[in-house]
């Protein structure tokens, strides 16, 4: 039975309900109907709404619409989780750092449906949605880690963190190490890059004022400041 509450759920939030019960039924149903069907019942949807809700559209496939779902579960989660006064207490480092373990811990359990998650985003029709899902989710992160960059930095530094993201996740799906030893040992390598590329490119891109002018202190000498 579905209360009042469920029943007026936009379907957005119908799917980020079903999501995470979907990638816990993936492990051994696949990303398919019979998951969805299985979320429902354990949520109490109508399984008519449910595969309703994940209908193939739009060239995305179904099983590209549930993963999409479960991302934007995680967002949500994360989201609540780093509230702005929380972030603020934070590196720059420090917070790309906890957002990624953060989602990570959230996948943790479901490795199997990682796994399957990430061959079909590897599968060529998928391949634009599976790229424009990690652009989200890099999106997602910078701008709860404070970016408000809006120039060609705001591109970068979304390509390479969800670059980073996408390898971790692989790394992970296939680790079987001691509390994912290996993904986090992975994750803090990479994130080390990011902040080197970070430095490096600072130094490159400081306006003209602030970097170091031969011609503007021969001016300065031959017309001093009054």
């Amino acid at each position: 039975m579905i209360d009042s509450e469920t029943a007026d759920l936009s379907l957005e939030d119908l799917r980020c309900l079903l999501a995470p019960h979907i990638a816990e039924a993936a492990a051994f149903e696949g990303w398919s109907e019979a998951a969805v069907n299985e979320a429902a019942e354990i949520t109490g949807i109508d399984p008519a709404a449910a595969r309703f809700a994940f209908q193939a559209e739009g060239g995305q496939s179904a099983a590209m619409a549930m993963i999409a779902a479960w991302a934007g579960s995680i967002d949500r989660a994360m989201a609540e989780a780093f509230p702005a006064e929380r972030i603020a207490a934070m590196k720059v480092r420090e917070r790309i750092t906890a957002l990624v373990t953060f989602r990570l811990d959230q996948i943790a359990g479901r490795e199997e449906a990682l796994r399957g998650a990430l061959i079909e985003m590897a599968k060529p029709w998928n391949v634009p949605a599976a790229t424009k899902l990690g652009w989200h989710s890099a999106d997602a992160m910078w701008r709860l880690a404070g970016d408000t960059a809006t120039d060609y930095n705001h591109y970068t530094k979304r390509a390479i963190l969800g670059s980073i993201y996408a390898a971790t996740l692989a790394v992970m799906a296939d680790d079987k190490s001691e509390d994912r030893e290996e993904t986090r040992a992975f994750l803090a390598r990479r994130i080390d890059g990011i902040m080197r590329f970070e430095k490096a490119k600072a130094r490159f891109t400081k306006p003209a004022e602030e970097t170091f002018s031969v011609t503007r202190l021969l001016g300065r000498l031959r017309y001093p400041a009054r």
